[in-house]
């Protein structure tokens, strides 16, 4: 197991493929300008060191010439021409000069011992003198004259000698880092946009919805993954069609021999307790044919309306007290949805239909908004379902083992309202009641504009 601190780095990184690369591509590249930089700093510190140690031991040659051959009359211009042309001082050493060392860098030794070694070892440096700033070196004049011998500081302004340029090239390699990280940021969006359009149609897949074609072009490995996928969804949407097919087909050919069985029962002249009996397991098994058509049905084709979901509620409140259930409609507030009205009312229907079936006595429907969304509810006394059962149950030809539970029927019903709420860009909730029962809500996506 990793330690902690990796837990915890691995915990906060980013989960997305697009700044993973990235952070991988800018550590890189990071990693990288440091170390060409050290090796292009380590390599031409030596040649650095060497041109400006020669740079400095010239002018002092030439310096140290001028003043042996100048007329003595004339040195003091001299002096006065170098410090104001050239911006060189010499002054004359003495033994308690006040001088700061030079900074202590692998540039500086260099230097300072390629000088030492033409100019001799008592050449002597400085980056102050008597408090003027500067790069300061010694240098002997040997003369007949005691006057013109002796020993000298030589003093050179800094920029000449260290060419402070490290601001420069921050700057430019600050610019040059960014257009690389802008560059490989393009790359890897480029690389992440045809994942996020896979991703999103593998959601609507799973939604049981035809998802739009992909791309076929890009990287090959983008276009062959995008091949696959469009392969693989048009092979569902075929199966699809087929499995549709094939149980319209076995619904007609199971359907007529029941009409026919059933007839005969009814006019058998046996015990009418048994025919009772005998009818109600055929109109099961008719009722289990039509749930198995009714799954294998796609809402696609059913456009999308606009409907108010509190006359959907009272036109089933209506029909069922027609038939002699009485269902209460609780008080609603307008809620208009976008839904496939023809899907949406088998679901709630099948909804009304399980809570009779399992609870024993009418439900309730409720109308309203939760979180900005139209919803519509049906209501039971009934023994409910747990809480960790909840999405179990929304799976095709599941059964509790409870109280809710029966041997008879497919174990679709509560499958087939899941499948037509995600098909509408719903959501489908099974919650406890307050008080017992089971809240079976459905959550839909709003509409905007006014129901005419």
């Amino acid at each position: 197991m990793a330690p902690a601190r990796y837990r915890s780095f691995l915990v906060g990184a980013p989960r997305t493929l697009l700044w993973r690369i990235f952070l991988v591509v800018t550590v890189l590249m990071l990693a990288s300008v440091a170390v060409w930089s050290a090796i292009f700093s380590h390599f031409d510190q030596a040649s650095r060191a060497a041109q400006t140690a020669q740079a400095v031991v010239s002018i002092i040659n030439l310096t140290r010439t001028a003043l042996l051959n100048a007329d003595p009359s004339l040195r003091k211009d001299l002096l006065l021409d170098l410090a104001t042309q050239e911006g060189i001082r010499i002054y004359p050493a003495e033994a308690d000069d006040r001088t700061t060392p030079l900074e202590d860098s692998i540039l500086v030794r260099k230097l300072t011992a390629d000088v030492r070694h033409q100019l001799g070892p008592d050449t002597r440096f400085a980056a102050s003198w008597e408090g003027l700033t500067g790069f300061w070196v010694s240098f002997h004049i040997q003369a007949d004259d005691p006057e013109d011998a002796g020993e000298f500081w030589l003093m050179l302004p800094s920029e000449r000698i260290m060419r402070p340029h490290a601001l420069e090239w921050m700057w430019w390699g600050t610019a040059a880092l960014s257009l690389a990280m802008l560059g490989a940021y393009m790359i890897v969006s480029r690389l992440n946009r045809p994942l996020k359009a896979l991703a999103s149609a593998a959601r609507t897949v799973g939604r049981g919805e035809v998802p739009p074609r992909l791309s076929e072009s890009g990287p090959a490995e983008l276009a062959d993954l995008a091949h696959a996928f469009n392969q693989m969804s048009n092979d569902l949407q075929e199966l699809d069609a087929d499995r549709a097919l094939i149980l319209a087909g076995v619904s007609h050919d199971l359907r007529t021999p029941l009409a026919r069985l059933r007839l005969g029962v009814e006019m058998c002249g046996a015990d009418p307790g048994e025919v009772d009996a005998m009818v109600s397991d055929i109109e099961d098994m008719d009722r289990i044919i039509g749930q198995f058509l009714a799954f294998s049905k796609l809402d696609g084709d059913e456009p999308l309306e606009a409907m108010d979901l509190a006359e959907l509620a009272n036109d089933l409140a209506g029909l069922y007290a027609r038939r002699g259930v009485p269902i209460t409609v609780l008080a609603t507030t307008a809620a208009q949805a976008q839904v496939r009205p023809q899907a949406l009312r088998r679901a709630v229907t099948n909804l009304i239909e399980n809570a009779l079936h399992y609870a024993g006595h009418p439900p309730e429907l409720a109308v309203g908004m939760l979180d900005g969304r139209p919803m519509i509810e049906v209501l039971d006394r009934g023994p409910g379902i747990p809480a960790e059962q909840t999405e179990k149950v929304k799976r095709p030809f599941t059964r509790l083992e409870s109280a809710r539970s029966n041997t008879k029927g497919s174990g679709l019903g509560l499958a087939i309202v899941d499948r037509i709420v995600r098909g509408q860009h719903g959501e489908f909730r099974l919650l406890p009641r307050e008080g017992g029962g089971l809240r079976a809500s459905i959550l839909l996506r709003g509409h905007t504009k006014s129901l005419s």
